[in-house]
């Protein structure tokens, strides 16, 4: 059986280790940048604990590399920018175990190492088609960065694990509709210079203005700000300013706290090098309609990324479908058609509550929100109830028939 994974991303990485463990399966997984090429992912992340347990169940091993790379996220924190606290919770008393907090490139570099001889680096894709033997069946070429081509035809099993602006999803299934939630979004990583102020996972605000913090090792802070816009418009340049992002996040009547202060001169001080990106997401879509094609990650579900379930969910995604495709490939079941569907029906409702969840917790960073109300209701067993769904009911396929 032949199977193809476009992006050596999350859930591309996790694919291509565990399907390449199926005998007689043929696998290869074509990732654009070179071996060993992480800039685009210099950043860092928060990983939450449901792709902790989703991994582990599916792939013990590669959760141990990723928990030795990484620091355990066990707790989170909501202050004014003054240093009022209004919200903290220990993830042990909603969670099966605590998430990660890791750079983006040594993610990149535990997953790639682990998904070994699979993945081929390099790789540009210039062509994504139909096989011209079986309209179910698809074609992929490329270009490599040494100037020669690849082909593959007559895949079974195509996998867009290719980002948020995938390229298979939108040849074969059309481009998705995106939408704009009205918050801008930027991200920078930098030394931690903070004597101790900062480490696990924690969030300040100054009006709808937010800051998130937390340390990733080695000896690294990663800072991300937010704040609201115009839904249909571009993030104005000058917002991005040291002046416009200093005024931002200072408290209106009383002074920062040391860690607000801290947090606010570095991103002050590193403008030059932030990242910025408009919140936005679009419909969940597992599979083409009528090929075996099959998204998984952000190629998927993009999402607004409030509740930290970017990368978490792509990790949920590929545990998913890598233990149903294993199961029924074990059992000599090959219907790749089948296997589409029913990780469809075990994904695509969970998605869509975390898609949800996540919309509705950014309430306290849209234009006009009272982030003083909204953070305080997530100490109310509602929000709790929801956190407590979200990271323990993860949907494995461990007792299918």
């Amino acid at each position: 059986m032949r199977m193809v994974i476009v992006g050596a991303g999350v859930a591309g990485s996790v694919m291509a280790r565990r399907l390449s463990l199926l005998p007689g399966a043929e696998v290869t997984c074509l990732e654009r940048v070179t071996r060993n090429d992480h800039s685009d992912a210099g950043t860092g992340l928060n990983i939450g604990p449901n792709a902790v347990k989703a991994l582990k169940l599916a792939d013990a091993e590669l959760a141990r590399a990723i928990t030795r790379a990484s620091l355990p996220w066990k707790s989170w924190r909501i202050s004014l920018t003054d240093g009022t606290e209004l919200f903290s919770i220990r993830l042990e008393e909603i969670a099966e175990n605590a998430g990660w907090r890791i750079r983006w490139s040594e993610l990149y570099r535990v997953l790639r190492e682990a998904a070994g001889a699979s993945v081929h680096y390099g790789c540009e894709i210039t062509a994504i088609c139909r096989a011209s033997s079986d309209s179910r069946k698809t074609k992929v070429t490329w270009r490599q960065d040494n100037g020669t081509t690849g082909q593959i035809d007559d895949i079974d099993l195509l996998i867009g694990g290719d980002g948020r602006y995938s390229l298979v999803r939108r040849i074969i299934s059309g481009e998705p509709k995106v939408r704009q939630t009205g918050v801008a979004v930027s991200r920078i990583l930098v030394a931690d210079t903070s004597g101790g102020l900062i480490d696990d996972y924690e969030q300040w605000f100054s009006g709808p203005n937010r800051l998130l913090a937390f340390r990733v090792p080695p000896g690294c802070i990663y800072i991300a700000c937010a704040f609201p816009i115009a839904p249909d418009r571009e993030i104005p340049p000058q917002l991005k300013t040291s002046a416009a992002l200093r005024a931002a996040y200072t408290p209106y009547s009383s002074p920062p706290s040391a860690q607000a202060r801290w947090l606010i001169e570095r991103v002050c001080t590193n403008v030059d090098d932030t990242h910025w990106a408009r919140m936005q997401e679009h419909d969940v879509l597992y599979r083409a309609a009528d090929c075996g094609v099959l998204y998984l990650g952000d190629a998927a579900h993009g999402m607004v990324p409030t509740l930290g379930q970017g990368a978490t969910q792509a990790i949920e995604d590929a545990a998913t479908a890598a233990m149903l495709i294993g199961q029924r490939y074990s059992r000599g079941e090959r219907d790749v058609h089948r296997w589409l569907a029913e990780i469809e029906d075990l994904r695509k409702g969970r998605m869509q509550f975390v898609m949800e969840f996540s919309r509705e917790a950014t309430d306290t960073m849209l234009a006009g929100a009272d982030p003083v109300a909204g953070s305080r209701r997530k100490n109310e067993a509602p929000f709790r109830d929801r956190l407590k769904a979200l990271y323990d009911d993860v949907g494995l396929p461990l007792n299918l028939g």
